[in-house]
């Protein structure tokens, strides 16, 4: 009967080794081979930028634990580094632009009157370098505006990829502060899902690093935003800060977002202990249908990943939790209805541009009211 015991668990382990791998090979196959090029810094010289009517542009920070490349267009690679390094881009979006879409070039150069583009891109050699240049501007936006959106990307993205969401996020929720990426160090395969999670791990130890920069800035206050896998990294390390006596600046941390987090339950509620008091400022988006998560469920050994359980266990833990069930967005195997439902995106963009910070109850009614009318429910 042992044998049959171990052969049944053998089985069962390769079946969902198998059944993801071939999930994986699909989605690469529906992409199409070898995926759209980077485009950090690629500029059509027959159209410019300056010519075209109607264009939006948004000045987008990075702090990133990837090592710089000179690899045309990636301007950043899937090596990890040491240490954090800061930069800026400026991305543009098309005059025809419609919310929840994103129009990437498929061969380059890319041609800003249809496409997204990424150009200016400059790395700062210093902290104080990349500190002028946030508060520069912070200081273009009027007061009660001057805010930071730090953004987590998630597993399974690039450089390019990462600016393209946030610069779509930023546009179609009308967020009204300075959008600031942390880009750790995602292989940018589907294949790579380990190396994603301890990329994930090590960038969890330059959270110290980051609040202290961002704290030297002159930002009237602060969102942070975590995509998928990002919401690992965001939480772990919240956890470490927190548990080294470090998680300082929360007088002007207004809520911590995490959308369709890929966590695992039961580490998530040894997190939400680790970072106490500030759990009353988290929101989880959610959604039973998010056809990734229950893959990594699968991967994970069958254990609940956060962005796919039920809400009102996600309450009684302290935090408010926002379910998108009923929010369909196909196209990405509903993993990131944060930005591709139109509806979606702008309520989040009405939440973040609040400026004052909310209780856990408070800002849960808030919610409450802005969502008559949408087929969407909170619970906390």
């Amino acid at each position: 009967m042992r044998g049959v015991h171990w052969g049944q668990r053998l089985f069962s382990t390769a079946h969902r080794l198998l059944f993801w791998v071939l999930g994986a090979c699909v989605a690469l196959i529906l992409s199409g081979c070898g995926g759209p090029p980077p485009l950090i810094g690629i500029e059509n010289p027959k159209v410019a930028i300056s010519d075209v009517p109607g264009l939006a542009e948004h000045k987008i920070f990075l702090a990133t634990t990837r090592q710089p490349t000179e690899v045309a267009g990636a301007f950043f690679s899937n090596q990890r580094a040491e240490s954090v390094g800061f930069a800026a881009v400026t991305v543009t979006i098309p005059p025809d632009h419609r919310p929840g879409t994103l129009s990437r070039a498929r061969q380059l150069p890319p041609d800003p009157r249809k496409h997204y583009t990424i150009v200016e891109p400059v790395r700062y050699e210093s902290d104080d370098g990349f500190i002028a240049a946030l508060n520069s501007e912070l200081a273009k936006r009027p007061k009660g505006q001057r805010e930071v959106l730090f953004f987590v990307h998630g597993y399974n993205t690039s450089t390019t990829d990462s600016l393209l969401h946030l610069a779509q996020f930023v546009q179609d929720s009308g967020y009204h502060g300075v959008p600031v990426l942390f880009d750790w160090a995602s292989a940018g395969k589907l294949s790579r899902y380990v190396y994603d999670i301890n990329s994930a791990l090590i960038a969890r130890s330059q959270m110290a690093k980051i609040q202290s920069v961002l704290g030297q800035t002159q930002a009237e206050g602060y969102d942070v935003f975590s995509y998928s896998m990002g919401g690992l990294v965001v939480m772990e390390g919240l956890s470490e800060l927190a548990l080294k006596n470090q998680l300082t600046h929360t007088d002007r941390l207004k809520r911590v977002v995490l959308a369709s987090p890929d966590i695992d339950m039961d580490l998530f509620r040894t997190q939400i202990k680790n970072v106490g008091a500030i759990s009353d400022r988290m929101y989880v988006l959610i959604s039973k249908d998010d056809g990734v998560l229950n893959m990594a469920k699968l991967v994970a050994g069958g254990v609940p990943r956060v962005g796919a359980t039920d809400a009102q266990e996600l309450a009684e833990l302290g935090v408010v939790a926002i379910d998108l069930s009923e929010i369909d967005d196909s196209n990405s195997g509903n993993h990131s209805k944060f930005s591709g439902s139109p509806e979606v995106v702008k309520l989040l963009g009405r939440g973040l541009n609040r400026n004052q910070n909310f209780s856990r109850t408070y800002g849960a009614e808030q919610l409450k009211e802005m969502l008559i009318g949408l087929p969407i429910s909170v619970a906390f």
